[in-house]
């Protein structure tokens, strides 16, 4: 049984829809079936999915069904670029997500580490849906591409969440973005909250509802002509969707991203998904210090040679 005490800031939501931002396995449907049917209780009482949570209500969520695993799938093909007895790195294609959801449960990066490395399956921690991350300690958006660090054991996925928490890790990104940058290189600093729908992220504001985080990034403009500018950007924190909404708020959002492009712009159908690459992370584990990097994939390459003749 899983149980969830609501804080301050969970309060006032719908127990359906917040459920739906905790339990990423399930679909919302499934969830108002489990809230319905009993399997889902506030303060020990069966509600309605239309209950509005106050704060300091007990959830508990009783899990009927036989324990949860990865489907392990192994006609998807992992790009290793670095393995030893702790991690694995890889570089991950655009269009395939890193963990199952309750829209895609079989085709992801996960399904093919379960399949490769059956023993991975219980490498995680015990947040929720945590069997579905197996050895994931941190994540790329389904249409970015890039480098990715997979734990093999408890231990180096401990150790690397620590790393991430302390914010050690140093990661960089190249982005193809809209516009001319006034300013070369510089820093974006501005705190990022949930959407009222929870499906992308927004620029915290007075009004803001939910959650408020902290967010940090470094950008530097690498080339810029034509109306496009070619960014490499270095978080210092770790929010979703981060980099893509902090662009954004400039006025600079990356091309191909259709979450966070206004609708008055025509850029967001350019290019079949947004030109965002994982570059390179460093970080040190257990001790040895470990760089590793990637060069964006065809489709961003071919981009950046018809905008700008480049060659990267």
């Amino acid at each position: 049984m899983e149980k969830i005490i609501i804080t301050k800031e969970k309060a006032g939501k719908r127990i359906d829809k917040f459920l739906a931002t905790e339990f990423f396995s399930y679909s919302r449907g499934e969830l108002i079936k489990k809230i319905k049917s009993g399997e889902v209780l506030a303060n020990k009482k069966i509600v309605k999915p239309s209950y509005v949570l106050q704060e300091k209500d007990i959830l508990e969520i009783t899990e009927t069904e036989k324990k949860k695993e990865v489907v392990p799938n192994r006609k998807i093909e992992l790009d290793i670029i670095f393995e030893n007895k702790d991690i694995i790195v890889i570089n991950k294609p655009a269009g395939i997500s890193a963990h199952p959801s309750a829209n895609e449960k079989e085709n992801t990066i996960a399904n093919a580490l379960v399949a490769k490395y059956p023993k991975i399956k219980d490498v995680h921690d015990d947040s929720i849906d945590a069997w579905m991350r197996p050895g994931i300690v941190h994540r790329l958006d389904r249409e970015t591409s890039g480098i990715m660090v997979i734990a093999k054991n408890k231990e180096a996925f401990a150790e690397l969440k620590r790393a991430f928490m302390k914010r050690t890790v140093k990661k960089k990104y190249v982005a193809i973005c809209l516009g001319t940058f006034k300013n070369k290189e510089g820093m974006i600093e501005k705190q990022i909250a949930r959407s009222s729908n929870y499906r992308k992220q927004v620029i915290a504001g007075r009004k803001t509802k939910t959650k408020i985080r902290e967010a940090v990034t470094n950008y530097k403009v690498l080339k810029g002509c034509n109306g496009y500018s070619y960014v490499e950007a270095v978080p210092e924190t770790g929010r979703m969707h981060q980099i893509r909404v902090h662009l954004a708020s400039m006025g600079h959002p990356i091309i191909g991203d259709a979450l966070y492009t206004k609708k008055n712009t025509t850029i967001k159908n350019i290019a079949k998904r947004q030109m965002l690459h994982a570059k390179s992370i460093e970080f040190v584990l257990f001790g040895e210090k470990y760089i590793f990097s990637a060069q964006p994939p065809v489709d961003f390459r071919n981009f950046l040679t018809l905008i700008y003749g480049l060659k990267r």
